[in-house]
């Protein structure tokens, strides 16, 4: 059956898809069109309880939230796909390095990606926001790190698993360098799995953003952002709770439609997972798992005693 197909028979990958398909669409309205100036300020309009003409009310300086939330889906797709760009490329990167060159190479990767991926996200971006200065940039910089290690670790088995694979050894032989078999087998074979990370690594993007532009160091103040908008309204959370409570819901939202679209996605395209027989009996097929579970699996990964030794 078409992956696509099975997706929308998917009600965990549906909701996602809709999230997702409803921030783009929004990004892309606001871009010609907001019900009032996100950015224009009147006092007469201060704390307006929420009406047809302000569906989520108005802040401290009279300007409309249901506005400023649609403005700050622009900053959210511009930081999610320029991250998922910036992480997949790195990590394809880090990974091909660690699978397709010599001996002393793969082990100086290997031995980078632990120590990159020891560094939260956060910690990244605020080092580069030291020496930078906050900005969108450093928070896709940051992300691009921070995930792009990640997906270069669950992707370089992977690899290797296809270049163990009869039809590669025979291109080899046939003349095709490391490059030709970059682009015409390995990453054909592993799309599914880089596709269902980079999910992953939007919401992880989304969610970094936030944080960022809430400590200060994402999104310039005069740019409408979620995270700004949620740190300016905590200030008067106890004057107006429900303010607080539409970017934060905006936000939440956000994150689990992309972290439900990469587990339909991932059920989707892996066949062990839609088949429990098939798991059985195709050993060899590597199932992508989340940020959260790569570096507890790595870690729980024990060598086995051969027979002979016991």
């Amino acid at each position: 059956m078409n992956p696509l197909r099975k997706l929308f028979r998917h009600p965990a990958g549906v909701f996602g898809a809709i999230v997702v398909a409803v921030l783009v669409l929004s990004a892309l309205v606001s871009l010609v069109w907001t019900p009032h100036d996100p950015v224009f300020t009147d006092s007469a309009r201060r704390w307006l309880a929420p009406t047809w003409a302000y569906p989520f009310g108005t802040d401290n300086s009279g300007r409309d939230i249901f506005s400023l939330i649609l403005a700050g889906s622009r900053v959210t797709v511009l930081v999610a796909v320029g991250s998922a760009l910036g992480a997949g490329i790195l990590g394809l990167l880090l990974a091909s390095l660690g699978a397709l060159t010599r001996r002393w190479v793969r082990e100086g990767v290997a031995v980078l990606i632990d120590v990159l991926i020891a560094f939260p996200t956060l910690l990244i971006a605020m080092l580069l926001a030291a020496a930078w200065g906050g900005s969108l940039l450093v928070v896709i910089v940051a992300v691009s790190i921070g995930f792009g290690v990640n997906i270069a670790r669950v992707t370089r088995p992977e690899i290797r698993a296809v270049l163990a694979a009869d039809y590669v050894l025979a291109a080899r032989a046939s003349g095709i360098g490391s490059l030709g078999i970059l682009r015409r087998h390995v990453i054909p074979n592993i799309l599914p799995v880089l596709i269902v990370q980079l999910s992953w690594g939007m919401a992880i993007a989304i969610l970094a953003e936030a944080g960022l532009s809430y400590l200060g160091y994402g999104a310039p103040a005069d740019t409408p952002s979620w995270g700004r908008l949620l740190s300016e309204l905590q200030t008067y959370i106890g004057i107006q709770p429900l303010s607080v409570f539409w970017p934060g819901a905006v936000i939440t939202i956000t994150v689990l439609g992309f972290n439900l679209l990469g587990d339909g996605l991932r059920d989707v395209t892996d066949p062990t997972l839609a088949d429990p027989i098939l798991s059985e009996t195709v050993p060899a097929r590597i199932a992508p798992v989340s940020p959260e579970t790569s570096e507890a699996a790595s870690m729980s990964e024990t060598p086995e005693t051969p027979e002979g030794t016991r």
